[in-house]
C-alpha cells in the first residue's frame, strides 16, 4: 500500500500545470520561453498575473493534495514523505518528459498541510529575501536552509536528511541561475527587460 500510495502521489506531482495552461490558452511551450521553467514565476514572466495565479494555485494544491492522502486513505504513512514525493514529481515529471519546475510551489502545498509553522517560516524568508537580493532564485534557495535549520529543532533525526536532501535539490534544480548570477545574466524581478518575454494568448486578445 505504501509504494502504491507513493506512486498516486508522484504521479499528482507530475501534472504540468503550466505546460498545459501554455499549450491550452496559448498555445505555446512554455519551456521554450523566459527562463525555460515550467513554473509559476516563469509562467508570470511570461504568460502574466492571471495565467501565473492559475499555476500556483493549482501547483500549491498538488502538494497539499499528496499530503492530504495518507489521512484521505486512512494509512499510517508520514504526510510529510508523500508530499515529498509529489515535489519530486512536479520537479521530473513523467508526463512531461521529466522536464519539470522548481518545487517552491509544490512544497508549499505540502507544508501547509504537515507543519504551518514551517510553512511560515519557510515562505517568509522566501519573501524577504527576494525583496532585499531581487532574485528569485535566493528565495528559493532560502527556503531549503530554512527548512533545514528548523528541522534541527525538531525531535528526531529524519527531517534533518531530508531538508538536507531537499536543499541539495533544489540547488540542483537551480544550477542554471547560479551560473548565470556567477557570469551576470541572471535577470532581477525588478528588470525592465522581462517585460520583453511576455507573449499575447492565441486568440489575440489582451494580455493576461
Amino acid at each position: 500500500m505504501t509504494i502504491l500510495l507513493f506512486l498516486i502521489a508522484y504521479l499528482i506531482g507530475s501534472i504540468p500545470t503550466a505546460l498545459l495552461v501554455g499549450r491550452i490558452a496559448f498555445n505555446i511551450d512554455i519551456r521554450e520561453h523566459g527562463s525555460n521553467n515550467p513554473g509559476a514565476t516563469n509562467t508570470l514572466r511570461v504568460l502574466g498575473k492571471k495565467a501565473a495565479i492559475v499555476v500556483l494555485l493549482v501547483d500549491v494544491g498538488k502538494g497539499a493534495l499528496a499530503a492530504s492522502l495518507p489521512l484521505l486513505l486512512g494509512v499510517e504513512i508520514n504526510p510529510l514523505f508523500t508530499g515529498l514525493i509529489a515535489v519530486v514529481g512536479h520537479c521530473f515529471p513523467i508526463f512531461a518528459g521529466f522536464r519539470g519546475g522548481k518545487a517552491i510551489a509544490t512544497t508549499a502545498g505540502v507544508l501547509l498541510v504537515t507543519n504551518i509553522w514551517m510553512f511560515a517560516a519557510a515562505y517568509l524568508a522566501f519573501f524577504i529575501v527576494i525583496y532585499f537580493s531581487k532574485y528569485v532564485f535566493y528565495g528559493s534557495l532560502s527556503v531549503g536552509l530554512t527548512l533545514l535549520i528548523y528541522s534541527f529543532f525538531i525531535p528526531g533525526r529524519e527531517h534533518e536528511l531530508i531538508f538536507s536532501i531537499f536543499l541539495l535539490l533544489l540547488i540542483f534544480l537551480h544550477r542554471s541561475n547560479i551560473n548565470n548570477f556567477i557570469h551576470k545574466q541572471e535577470p532581477k524581478v525588478n528588470d525592465k527587460r522581462l517585460k520583453d518575454d511576455r507573449i499575447p494568448p492565441k486568440n489575440n486578445a489582451n494580455r493576461a
